[in-house]
């Protein structure tokens, strides 16, 4: 699945990569359009599990694919058909590597954020000019594999060593940390107060009133947040991921 995200708008253009109009629906969403977009790829296609490894193991096997042991055999055909559009518009593809080291005492779970757990995230991000990446869909198809390899080699490095770089050749990236910025921090209290303190306000006037009617209206909303938000943290549990990408079937 591809999201085109217009950055000067609050538009985003959504678009299935199996059906047959992919061509033309890719051209005419970035043709169509004069501002500046950004298309995300997760060319995994899902998210990472250990049943879903072995049956993309047993794919890459099959086809004599790479064999990775930390990402999933990515799914090529929505990259190569996208090249050719993506060059007229584009001018980087952004490589993105995100990695918790799996000694961390905190979990990177949705629920230990939402409790305050510091929780503290490795991320490797490499621009790579659109003129290096081919349209050729064959050649394109092995750039991406290759890259994947790339991706594969430094996760096994980070898991090792808790370097991107230790355990390969590939060429090093010293590693910063970015400071924290008084201006997020100001940002957060002022929406905190223009949103939540009006809100608190009102449920805790319900709640107060001395009527029934009133009163049940205040509770259901607040039952109704904290159950919406159970499912929404539930959702990003691997166990409750979606079963797309536990077969051998691949495009």
């Amino acid at each position: 699945m591809f999201t085109i995200i217009n950055t000067n708008t609050t538009t985003t253009t959504t678009i299935p990569v199996s059906v047959d109009v992919f061509h033309y629906k890719l051209h005419t969403a970035l043709k169509n359009s004069y501002n500046e977009q950004h298309l995300l790829l997760f060319a995994e296609g899902t998210r990472f599990s250990e049943h879903k490894h072995a049956a993309s193991m047993k794919f890459a096997k099959e086809r004599g694919l790479p064999l990775l042991k930390h990402h999933l055999v990515p799914r090529t055909r929505g990259f190569t058909s996208s090249i050719p559009h993506l060059k007229e518009k584009m001018g980087a593809i952004y490589d993105v590597q995100l990695a918790f080291k799996k000694d961390d005492k905190i979990e990177p779970s949705m629920s230990n954020l939402l409790i305050g757990k510091g929780v503290t995230a490795h991320l490797y991000i490499r621009r790579i000019p659109m003129d290096g990446v081919p349209t050729d869909e064959q050649e394109a198809n092995q750039w991406l594999h290759e890259l994947y390899q790339r991706k594969d080699q430094m996760q096994d490095s980070f898991y090792n060593t808790g370097d991107f770089f230790k355990e390969n050749d590939l060429d090093r990236v010293e590693p910063f940390l970015l400071p924290r910025r008084k201006a997020s921090l100001i940002n957060w209290c002022v929406w905190f107060v223009v949103t939540l303190v009006p809100m608190s306000y009102w449920l805790a006037c319900l709640l107060t009133s001395g009527s029934t009617v009133k009163f049940s209206i205040g509770a259901a909303i607040i039952a109704s947040f904290f159950f919406l938000l159970y499912k929404i943290v539930g959702m990003t549990k691997i166990s409750k991921a979606s079963s797309y990408g536990s077969d051998a079937k691949r495009d």
